[in-house]
């Protein structure tokens, strides 16, 4: 299928490694031009520097997304180099996982600001392009988290605002031809996963409960922001697609 995002310009946060890696490959395969930014610089730039040698369109921009005037520079480069912005993805995220009596308020904080400041930060930041070229796709990475997993107060609370986000803004950006969705992963195999000591647990349970009987891998998840950032997903907005082997709840 040609998703006929070919010369679009995308932004994939935190796309240093994992899926946000994973995501920005897959769309410079479908022709792209892909803005790989992170904090972390080296694992940034080795991310960049792979797409370009594999003959992908990729840039590398150093940002902190939960500062204001990191995220103008992030987007103004972005148009100064490719020409403008079409496409972003808010992937960058982490978790800060502990029982609520156990959770501190730095915790919680890091986890809000990363996942929903910088969320609206990026998003704030491309609008305006959006919004005067008459087109635009937004991408939310939440998670199946956002139904609520024990130990993850900040984080699935976070995950569910950036649905909250993506619903508010489908209604209000619709008119100026841009869309805004949400994927929610459930259980994907990736560094930071597989980096857990209780990993070989937390695999074999999320399987036990899932309809489809494997590990979800990062490509799962680039193919589904591919599809919601392509033209086939035009009239698609303000939806939720999970991507979690058919576990909901």
């Amino acid at each position: 299928m040609d998703l006929r995002i070919k010369d679009r310009v995308a932004i994939v946060t935190g796309s240093a490694r994992g899926l946000g890696a994973a995501t920005a490959r897959r769309l410079a395969e479908e022709g792209a031009r892909v803005v790989v930014t992170d904090v972390l610089r080296d694992r940034a730039e080795e991310t960049a520097a792979a797409m370009r040698a594999d003959g992908l369109q990729a840039h590398c921009v150093i940002a902190d997304i939960t500062k204001g005037e990191e995220v103008r520079q992030l987007v103004e480069e972005t148009v100064s180099h490719f020409g403008g912005v079409h496409i972003l993805v808010n992937n960058a995220g982490f978790p800060r996982d502990k029982y609520l009596v156990k959770m501190s308020e730095e915790d919680w904080d890091l986890v809000m600001e990363v996942m929903l400041k910088g969320a609206f930060l990026a998003t704030r930041a491309v609008m305006p392009h959006f919004i005067e070229q008459g087109w635009g796709r937004v991408i939310n990475i939440s998670s199946r988290a956002h139904f609520g997993n024990p130990t993850q107060a900040n984080y699935s609370a976070a995950k569910a605002g950036l649905i909250g986000m993506a619903k508010a803004l489908a209604i209000e950006e619709g008119r100026y031809g841009v869309t805004v969705n949400c994927v929610a992963p459930g259980f994907i195999e990736t560094e930071m996963v597989q980096a857990l000591p209780t990993y070989e647990t937390i695999k074999e349970r999320a399987v036990q409960m899932q309809p489809v009987k494997r590990v979800g891998r990062p490509a799962d998840i680039a193919d589904a922001v591919a599809f919601l950032a392509s033209e086939c997903a035009g009239f698609i907005s303000g939806e939720v697609l999970h991507v979690s082997g058919g576990r909901f709840g």
